[in-house]
């Protein structure tokens, strides 16, 4: 990072990035590699991303590394992706929480095995007094399926219509306690917003590096965030003149 990028130079820093870590398949066919080697290169990404996030004073990284609709995947994929999450926890954790990264959850941790359950739950009490950097691994997530949980939520709770407004809501989402992202990045170059965040990213800016994620570095990052500065946020209403 120069100079000119430091985060001194930026005049907004984005409180929260969240990242569709879309490409590890391609990166792998690319090189002749079954898809299962793509995701195990883009879990090594992590490091280099949540310690260029740290230290551009980020504070919060939302990491989407399987959706509800992942399921319907190869089984074998699907088993590769769950030793990985184990593997990620087991070899991590402990550098991350002296480091100070928080870890959070949103999703279902259900379909999950027991032992795998069992390390999340650990991982995020181990993390969850430190405030360097919240790290929400969204994983078993949906868009849809979280609004359908807060609706079952309000049900349950026999919320009267008349009380129901947005901030209601979000209160009722697996994300209640933490920000809307500023900054959502789909890596690869694709142009869908794949059932992410629906609710939370309606104001948020997007940026799509065609890069696939094993290949996106700090040097990425910071160009999203320094396109992220060319913007103007306006959250519905007009531009000021």
């Amino acid at each position: 990072m120069t100079q000119e990028d430091s985060p001194q130079e930026m005049q907004h820093i984005p409180r929260h990035v969240a990242i569709i870590m879309d490409g590890n398949g391609r990166w792998a066919k690319a090189r002749g590699l079954p898809r299962v080697a793509g995701h195990r290169a883009g879990t090594e990404n992590l490091r280099t991303i949540i310690r260029a996030s740290a230290k551009l004073g980020i504070e919060y990284l939302t990491l989407y590394a399987f959706s509800t609709e992942n399921w319907s995947r190869p089984r074998a994929e699907v088993e590769g992706l769950m030793r990985i999450l184990s593997d990620v926890i087991d070899r991590e954790m402990d550098e991350l929480n002296k480091e100070g990264a928080r870890l959070m959850h949103i999703g279902h941790l259900d379909g999950l095995s027991k032992t795998l359950q069992k390390k999340v739950r650990e991982a995020i009490e181990l993390t969850q007094e430190n405030n360097r950097i919240t790290i929400v691994l969204a994983f078993n997530y949906g868009g849809r399926d979280e609004i359908v949980h807060a609706i079952k939520g309000m049900l349950r709770d026999k919320i009267s219509p008349e009380d129901v407004d947005a901030e209601l809501v979000s209160q009722y989402m697996f994300t209640r306690d933490i920000p809307d992202p500023d900054l959502v990045i789909r890596t690869s170059g694709e142009l869908r917003t794949s059932n992410f965040l629906t609710w939370q990213t309606v104001y948020s800016e997007w940026a799509f590096p065609k890069v696939y994620w094993p290949d996106f570095g700090e040097e990425h990052l910071i160009e999203a965030i320094k396109d992220y500065n060319s913007r103007e946020r306006r959250f519905g209403g007009l531009e000021e003149e």
